[in-house]
């Protein structure tokens, strides 16, 4: 983990430690981290899931890639590096909602297994769950709902994902949604599934 380059900054504790937290909000944090290639059904799948912990009374959001670069991230590009800041800018902000007792639901590419890596490490063991969804690249492109593809292949769009940027899937990810082929139904239903195994709801 890189060190903040200023130097004369200080670590502020507060007055609740986690378990007090938790205990008064009835709640836990976690971090349920969805990647997948572009049009994979990460959004979609992130979106229906906040939906249900909401409407049973969990506080949950999705952050999204695509909002993201909107606003916090909107100065970064999709290069290598600029991809791995992406992460790290996020992985940042799912810790503080994990610790705030939110469940961090994200949406993101996420192409390279060290940067998911990081953020797994920044989050306290059993609370971040690394989710894949396994959809084959040419469902991806039928689906295609943004027309990235047909640019990527048209060579309109450099360093994209499962085109001309490669894609390191989970080697071992906490579960693997066949977002191909199983309904949205069923991958939530998943979902939610995890979340209860592990204590999280």
């Amino acid at each position: 983990m890189s060190q903040p380059v200023s130097k004369n900054i200080f670590w502020h504790h507060g007055k609740l430690d986690a378990q007090t937290r938790e205990e008064k909000l009835k709640q836990k944090g976690a971090v349920v981290w969805l990647t997948g290639l572009s049009a994979s059904g990460k959004s979609t799948v992130a979106r229906e899931v906040e939906l249900a912990l909401v409407s049973n009374g969990i506080n949950a959001y999705v952050l999204d890639g695509d909002n993201i670069r909107h606003g916090l991230n909107n100065n970064l590009g999709f290069s290598p590096a600029d991809r791995t800041e992406n992460i790290r800018r996020i992985g940042e902000v799912s810790k503080l909602f994990c610790e705030s007792n939110v469940v961090a639901i994200t949406a993101f590419i996420s192409p390279y297994k060290a940067d998911r890596d990081l953020v797994r490490k920044l989050v306290p063991e059993g609370r971040f769950f690394e989710i894949l969804c396994d959809t084959p690249i040419d469902i991806c492109e039928q689906r295609d709902p943004k027309g990235l593809y047909k640019k990527a292949k048209a060579g309109e769009i450099k360093e994209f994902t499962g085109i001309s940027a490669p894609y390191e899937a989970p080697e071992k990810a906490e579960l693997v949604l066949k977002t191909g082929t199983e309904t949205l139904e069923e991958s939530t239903r998943r979902v939610l599934n995890l979340l209860a195994e592990k204590g999280i709801i």
